[in-house]
């Protein structure tokens, strides 16, 4: 079992952790991406309770990043969304 995702406020990202062929593979994305992507006319969002509504196609752009060959961890970018 892995940890819940955490905001790390000195990186400015989400961190959390993705199942994949039975490891826990490491990953993060910023607030600014969380904002822009999902939220960008909002003005009281935060980086975490953006992360937990989208959290199944965040994981998914993990796992297709690391089919793709990324390494752990993995950071995630706007271009990893769409």
């Amino acid at each position: 079992m892995s940890d819940p995702p955490v905001f790390h406020e000195a990186s400015g990202t989400v961190r959390f952790w993705v199942l994949i062929d039975g490891a826990h593979v490491g990953a993060s994305i910023g607030k600014e991406t969380l904002h822009y992507h999902y939220r960008p006319t909002a003005s009281d969002d935060t980086p975490l309770e953006t992360f937990e509504l989208h959290a199944a196609e965040i994981d998914a752009a993990v796992r297709k990043r690391v089919l793709g060959g990324s390494k752990e961890p993995v950071m995630l970018r706007e271009l990893d969304l769409k």
